[in-house]
């Protein structure tokens, strides 16, 4: 697959010289990962694409070019992909992401747009289609494979099935089919998935795998049902396994999961490290500005002891390879022009960014403003519960007197999604069960906010980590429904009317006040605002959310938004109560 046309003819006479080249980049120390070279070069560009690379006689050909960019004896490296992001998580819409990111060498992302497709279904994807239409970073598009994330187990805004995965293939742009979350149907056979996947196969698109903690005769099984990639994999041994395999290991470095370091010393050593990509996953404004994009993803790896040409191989041209791109990810003929210019390959820092062969950012500023184009979704309200009432953030225990045995979700972790469940006896005071003597106990809501908004899941969880008051978020992995961790009903009910009031976001109450809200109107998942303006009011969430107790964890905003993510292990609150991720299977409240 060929991600740009070519005009062959045209770029067969700018190759030979026989026509003014577009470009030329001189006195560059080129990286090739391809070969594993460093040399100096003289690079030519025509029409966006690299059409010749002179490593003898430098100068020559460069009375034929219309520009010459003299790259001061600095490092040439092709522009970053990011082998799997959700743009939605960065809260930010595609073009303010562009702004962001594009800046810090970032030239193309593979997203996944599964986050606004669980709340508008097809009708979100082409929204994030059109509304990257034209910018100066590439947004390849993965489509959703699991819309809801498990059949049966959650209610999102859509559900996609083979005609959805039929519809969405013919869009340009659209590579691959996105995360297959639903590990355990695939390797049971479910028909669901792998009718889907079946649909993508035919289509010639890569399958994008989610195994997290899969190993032995399971992952084999999962490999041979379709994902050729995963994302999921957060040590090192479940890396070499995979890398073992054949499957391809996108490590991650996202503002929760920080994978890079134990996947890099745990696979030190092998001779090979073509199946070996880099991603970020999910990366909030806030760090897209201050520590970087991809080329952070880049640096945390060479720290990690990879070599800096195999680290920049690993978010180039191995992901090239991952995504079937036959003309991405190498700064070689016929491959497409994005490349960086930066001083040292062991610490990236891009001073010039080149999209297509244009110079599009320079020492982190974007050389031409992106044009604002505005789309009704984004001002459309989403969060359409039902009404709701006091009553619906208490747990019935019609019939049991002074005290009852409860199922509880458990944190052994305060800084990684994971859960156990434990059973513990608590008492009933006035007709409820009270939790006010233990501050590690909270109860939990997931509201349904799409089309059956009867639906309301309750239980109660240990260890989430605030030990006082209610935080309440509409961006809630994967089905994206209303989730709120509360202390008490009271606070419960405003914390959920606030954020239904205001579109969606993340809201944190205390004594029946509204602390503050970070408003993100689009989907309840993103803001139309610009990456700094953002970032400011996230900061300020994460603030709130560290004086409620949230302090162990880095980013405190993504604690509550894994509690209904029911495919990471073991044990997640969805609108029909506790789900038994591993055994697909909803628990009782009671033992």
């Amino acid at each position: 697959m060929r991600l740009k046309e070519k005009n062959k003819k045209v770029l067969l006479q700018a190759a030979l010289g026989r026509i003014e080249v577009d470009t030329a980049i001189t006195n560059v120390q080129l990286v090739n990962v391809i070969t594993g070279e460093i040399y100096p070069a003289t690079v030519f560009i025509h029409d966006g694409f690299t059409v010749h690379v002179e490593s003898e006689n430098l100068n020559e050909g460069l009375d034929n070019v219309k520009e010459v960019i003299d790259g001061e004896g600095k490092y040439l490296i092709p522009g970053l992909i990011d082998a799997h992001v959700h743009i939605e998580s960065s809260m930010m819409i595609p073009r303010n992401f562009a702004s962001a990111s594009v800046v810090h060498g970032t030239t193309t992302v593979v997203t996944d747009p599964h986050e606004v497709a669980n709340v508008f279904g097809v009708e979100g994807v082409k929204y994030m289609l059109d509304a990257s239409e034209g910018l100066p970073q590439r947004q390849l598009v993965d489509i959703p494979s699991c819309v809801p994330s498990v059949l049966d187990l959650e209610f999102a805004g859509a559900e996609f099935k083979p005609e959805q995965i039929e519809e969405l293939a013919q869009y340009d742009r659209v590579v691959g089919l996105a995360e297959v979350m639903d590990f355990v149907g695939v390797i049971e056979g479910n028909d669901r998935m792998l009718d889907i996947i079946e649909v993508a196969e035919k289509k010639g698109m890569y399958i994008q795998g989610h195994a997290p903690n899969v190993i032995g005769r399971n992952l084999s099984a999962y490999i041979i049902g379709g994902p050729t990639t995963d994302h999921e994999t957060r040590v090192g041994w479940h890396a070499l396994e995979k890398l073992r395999k054949g499957m391809k290991v996108d490590a991650r470095q996202s503002s929760l999961a920080l994978n890079v370091k134990d996947i890099v010393e745990g696979v030190k050593g092998i001779r090979y490290y073509d199946n070996l990509c880099l991603c970020t996953d999910d990366r909030e404004s806030d760090e897209i500005l201050n520590i970087g994009h991809m080329n952070d993803v880049v640096n945390i790896a060479i720290e990690s002891g990879l070599h800096p040409i195999d680290a920049i191989r690993a978010a180039s041209y191995n992901i090239g390879r991952e995504i079937n791109a036959e003309d991405l990810g190498a700064i070689a003929p016929g491959f497409i022009a994005d490349m960086l210019l930066v001083d040292d390959i062991n610490k990236i820092h891009p001073s010039s960014v080149f999209f297509e062969g244009k110079l599009v950012a320079k020492d982190t500023k974007l050389i031409e403003k992106i044009p604002v184009t505005e789309f009704e979704i984004e001002t459309r309200n989403s969060v359409a519960t039902k009404e709701l009432s006091l009553s619906d953030f208490i747990i019935d225990v019609e019939g049991r007197e002074n005290e009852v045995e409860v199922n509880i979700i458990n944190y052994p972790d305060a800084k990684v999604s994971l859960t156990e469940m434990t059973t513990e006896t608590l008492p009933i005071i006035d007709g409820k069960i009270d939790i006010s003597h233990d501050t590690n106990l909270k109860f939990v809501a997931v509201i349904n906010r799409h089309h059956h908004k009867d639906k309301i899941g309750l239980g109660i969880i240990r260890n989430f980590g605030s030990d006082k008051g209610t935080l309440a978020s509409t961006i809630s992995h994967d089905s994206h429904n209303l989730t709120v961790v509360y202390d008490t009903p009271e606070n419960a009910l405003v914390a959920a009317q606030e954020l239904v009031r205001v579109g969606g976001g993340q809201t944190a109450v205390l004594d029946q006040e509204v602390v503050y809200t970070l408003e993100l109107k689009v989907g309840g998942l993103m803001s139309t605002k610009d990456a700094a303006s953002l970032a400011k009011e996230a900061n300020r969430m994460k603030e709130v959310n560290r004086q409620f107790g949230l302090t162990e964890i880095a980013n405190p905003l993504l604690r509550i938004v894994a509690m209904a993510l029911i495919v990471i292990p073991n044990f997640k609150m969805s609108e029909l109560g506790i789900v038994d991720v591993l055994n697909k299977e909803v628990v009782p409240t009671f033992k």
